[in-house]
């Protein structure tokens, strides 16, 4: 089982996100997962420029690290995407990187995958943030099975770390659990369903441009 941790701290594993990521991956490798972090520090990840490019082709044209993160977490059996609270929102780096992944949203390419969130901040409102990747993990056709979130106490320091780890290092054995045991989450699959149809029905109505996810879209329905 392999898992794609990407981290959208400017910091890297050396700051807040990471320490706290850090104990959702150990829970991953307790329960028999494969872990692997990608720092969106450490790759290039441009703005969309809106140019279709990946609705015609499949393929984003923009010369950087993109495609290869994209076929990296669609060969993954499940992913976890970790941020800090940037002003009640995720980083730059990661609004760039789901950005770009707007085909992968039409396409719901990530169906049938499961995601962990994490988050820290330097004064609370975690949830909103939670919440906020919670729903891109949804667009994206995936399940998210839960998040942890926390203001920190100092570098790398959390109130009530004990606890804190605990339920980070749970996280990583439910999101093993989820995927071998392909649990069901009757919210979210309701949720699939009507935007699965509304992204159908974009494509339909774009078909003469989009033709890529226009062929995608024929295919799943041909099987």
């Amino acid at each position: 089982m392999k898992i794609i941790a990407i981290n959208a701290s400017p910091r890297g594993m050396q700051g807040n996100t990471g320490r706290l990521l850090d104990e959702v991956l150990a829970g991953v490798v307790a329960s028999g997962g494969q872990t692997e972090v990608l720092l969106l520090k450490s790759l290039e990840v441009r703005p969309c420029v809106a140019c279709d490019l990946c609705h015609k082709t499949g393929i984003c044209n923009i010369p950087d690290d993109y495609e290869g993160i994209k076929e990296q977490l669609l060969a993954a059996d499940g992913f976890i995407l970790a941020s800090p609270n940037y002003i009640y929102s995720v980083t730059a780096q990661l609004k760039a990187l789901l950005d770009r992944l707007n085909g992968v949203i039409h396409c719901q390419s990530m169906e049938g995958k499961y995601a962990a969130l994490v988050e820290t901040s330097g004064g609370g409102e975690d949830q909103e943030v939670l919440d906020y990747m919670a729903r891109s993990v949804n667009l994206l056709g995936a399940t998210a099975v839960g998040g942890v979130g926390s203001p920190v106490a100092g570098f790398r320091a959390f109130p009530d770390e004990e606890a804190l780890y605990a339920r980070a290092r749970n996280l990583g054995a439910e999101l093993c659990a989820c995927i071998r045991e392909k649990r069901r989450f009757p919210e979210q699959e309701a949720f699939h369903a009507a935007f699965r149809a509304r992204m159908t029905g974009l494509v339909d109505f774009m078909q003469e441009q989009w033709v890529f996810e226009r062929e995608w879209w024929a295919k799943k329905r041909a099987q």
